[in-house]
């Protein structure tokens, strides 16, 4: 397969600005990956689609307030930073982006927030956008980490839309984020309600949490046509005992098991033994999955609707296969369905 294969004909009208008022009442496809029959749903519909016993699995990840908007010493010149991760806690230094980075130079100070209330001094290069950070700041540790998350803005994607709002604060993140770790939403999730988990649960349907920790290289354009060259930035994932023997008791018993979004597909497929068992595991993963792959671990998964030439649109085609998915593309776009982080939903089954 190649880059070019993973056009189709996009406008910015098919984004959703804005998430639906009630997370479960998104719109939802059904898309059976064997025959590519359709059906159109409400996000809520999704449980008459599995039985008891059978096993979602939810990215348990949550996102903290990475973007800032500071000022460069002497000139004063506007830059916004993208806090990637903490390297150190003792000595505060954080990887991050800079954009513009161009003059942004070892031994530069950055200014952040009313009175410049946070600085911080440019000690390495990483990227050509990436820089190491050391912020300077008189207090304890929770002190600092108070100030830098109260004066950083909810990382919300700039092709959704500029300005962040007050709703995106609850909006971009799952109802059941925990572990503080992501700059981007797994997408997938933000349909759940507590009502909706809450009938799932009663229903006998149970539920596994992994974490895989998304890093902006999860929306890194693909430049290269020969996508066997593409190479996915590390991003941290954790698999538990629990949520391993709970997914592999599911597939003995020849129960569904269904990856909620593309994180949760890349994270489980990191770490498989050799008779497709998942393992528990705590570390990185670069994993690239696009067609032909053969998953090992879900049988089913959820997805939003992707941009075209993105990694998630390559790994939702090797699962659902290519001509379905296009086709099921080309029918979401002629129904009007809502492309995007706060758009509608497919199941492929």
């Amino acid at each position: 397969m190649k880059l070019s294969q993973y056009n189709y004909s996009f406008s910015p009208e098919m984004l959703a600005k804005y998430p639906a008022e009630n997370r479960d009442e998104s719109r939802l496809m059904i898309l059976n990956r064997a025959t590519g029959e359709i059906e159109h749903k409400i996000f809520k519909d999704i449980i008459d689609y599995f039985e008891p016993e059978d096993v979602f699995i939810f990215n348990d990840t949550r996102v903290f307030p990475a973007r800032l908007y500071g000022n460069k010493e002497k000139t004063g010149a506007e830059i916004e930073i993208f806090l990637l991760r903490e390297l150190n806690r003792e000595l505060r230094l954080w990887d991050v982006l800079v954009d513009p980075a161009r003059k942004i130079r070892i031994g530069h100070k950055l200014y952040f927030g009313d009175d410049d209330l946070l600085v911080a001094e440019v000690i390495d290069n990483t990227t050509s956008r990436g820089r190491t950070l050391r912020f300077l700041f008189d207090g304890d540790y929770e002190e600092f980490k108070k100030t830098l998350y109260r004066m950083g803005e909810t990382p919300l994607p700039k092709w959704v839309r500029e300005k962040v709002e007050d709703v995106d604060t609850e909006r971009y993140q799952t109802i059941y984020a925990r572990h503080e770790g992501a700059v981007a939403a797994p997408t997938a999730g933000l349909h759940f309600s507590k009502h909706l988990m809450k009938r799932m649960e009663i229903k006998g349907i149970n539920q596994a949490y992994i974490t895989l920790h998304v890093g902006p290289g999860n929306f890194r354009t693909v430049d290269v046509e020969d996508l066997t060259k593409h190479k996915m930035d590390s991003e941290q994932i954790v698999i538990s005992e629990e949520a391993s023997e709970m997914v592999n008791n599911a597939r003995r018993a020849k129960r569904r098991v269904c990856a909620v979004g593309t994180t949760v597909m890349r994270t489980i497929e990191s770490s498989v033994t050799t008779e497709g068992h998942l393992k528990p595991f705590e570390g990185w993963t670069n994993k690239f999955i696009f067609f032909p792959y053969d998953f090992n671990v879900a049988d089913s998964m959820i997805s939003n609707f992707h941009l075209p030439y993105s990694t998630h649109l390559m790994m939702v085609c090797a699962f659902g296969g290519y001509d379905h998915i296009m086709n099921a593309y080309k029918i979401a776009r002629e129904e009007g369905y809502r492309f995007g982080t706060y758009g509608d939903a497919m199941l492929i089954i």
